[in-house]
């Protein structure tokens, strides 16, 4: 018992001392205030801290802030393999280190030009994410996994007439980086997209012809392939996907057997492999988010109410919004520190971003927030590392 302690305080010290030699030695920069590229050392075979265990080294570097992480990346190829291994987060959950930073992509007042913003838990912005590369899209998939940002097809209009996409690029929050994975196996746009259980999944959307699609298919992280599941039994598109207990629920949009907007429930478990089907969703959704065990929604016909799914008894209920600013605003939705937030989709300089708390005394739900993106959200992920 004495070694461990004496342990565990040697790895304490060390992780303050290398946190402090990280704000003392950020990489150098030009005149044009761009980071000089510095080569990175290969040292595989050695030791990531000399004179520790690896595992307590690993120990070591997750207590370091957040923040630090794009340095540390560019010490050695060890320590940023190590940055970019699910261990890695496995070690900041159990050392209870782990930070929730929000990221949001703003467009700019004249619909030109978009960029991700950051901000940490006290709504202070952090940092601007370097541009994605290929072309600028529209109707793409957001998803997270394993604290990476994970921004899928969608199309491009740019150079001519639309053109569907199955590119997939990779955001890494801990190198500050972006990265391409391998393509999907079909190029869409306004499709469904979550995470369930490790994996990527796509759902419906429109192909390359602009033809209305009902393939699936998933992502493995781990062999960085897609591979087509069961489809949809009618194409179905505009919708969006969530995770509960380890299913996938797709829902909204519109499908070729029905007239108007869908209130079918598709829902594929992925242990059988098949697709089941409910009667209970919503129609014309223009913001979606998953808090704690249940889904927030806002319709097109009623921006002032919320709407909220609880699987467990695949009921409905609603929640007035207050009126602040104008009172036909639309918003975004965002989510931080296990609350809701609601961004405006209008310019407006009195506006004060909306947050619920779906756990405070009755009475007290609604307050404001003071993050704010400078520009209009389009869209936003929380990224917990």
């Amino acid at each position: 018992m004495p070694c461990f302690v004496s342990e565990k305080k040697r790895s304490t010290e060390q992780a303050m001392f290398f946190s402090n030699s990280v704000h003392e030695s950020t990489p150098a920069r030009s005149k044009s205030n761009l980071p000089i590229a510095t080569p990175i050392a290969d040292d595989f075979g050695s030791p990531i801290l000399p004179g520790l265990p690896d595992h307590v080294a690993d120990h070591c570097l997750a207590l370091v802030p957040r923040c630090n992480f794009p340095s540390m990346g560019a010490v050695c190829k060890k320590w940023r393999t190590v940055l970019q291994s699910r261990e890695f987060l496995i070690v900041r959950k159990l050392a209870k280190v782990v930070e929730e930073w929000l990221y949001v992509l703003t467009m700019d007042a004249e619909g030109k030009e978009s960029h991700w913003e950051v901000f940490d838990c006290l709504g202070h912005k952090i940092r601007q994410l370097p541009l994605m590369p290929g072309p600028v899209k529209s109707g793409f998939g957001v998803v997270v996994l394993n604290g990476k940002l994970f921004v899928m097809a969608g199309y491009s209009s740019l150079d001519g007439p639309c053109s569907a996409s199955a590119e997939v690029y990779q955001y890494d929050s801990c190198l500050n980086s972006w990265s391409k994975l391998a393509s999907m196996n079909v190029a869409r746009y306004d499709f469904a997209c979550a995470e369930v259980n490790g994996l990527v999944y796509v759902v419906g959307g429109y192909g390359i012809e602009g033809e209305s699609l009902s393939s699936a298919e998933v992502y493995d992280p781990d062999s960085d392939k897609w591979t087509l599941i069961e489809s949809l039994r009618r194409p179905r598109w505009g919708c969006f996907a969530c995770s509960f207990e380890g299913k996938l629920y797709v829902m909204g949009g519109r499908s070729s057997f029905t007239i108007g907007n869908s209130r079918f429930v598709d829902v594929y478990n992925p242990e059988q492999h098949t697709w089941c089907e409910m009667k209970n969703g919503r129609v014309m959704v223009t913001a979606h988010a998953v808090l704690g065990k249940k889904l927030f929604c806002m319709e097109w016909k009623n921006q002032r109410k919320l709407a909220i799914y609880n699987p467990e008894d695949n009921s409905w209920s609603t929640v007035p919004v207050p009126l602040t600013g104008s009172s036909s605003i639309g918003f975004q939705f965002g989510i931080l520190e296990g609350k809701l937030l609601l961004f405006s989709l209008k310019e407006d300089p009195e506006y004060h971003t909306l947050l619920y708390d779906p756990n405070a005394a009755p009475g007290s739900e609604w307050q404001t927030s003071e993050i704010k993106p400078s520009g209009l959200c389009l869209c936003s992920v929380t990224i917990k590392v």
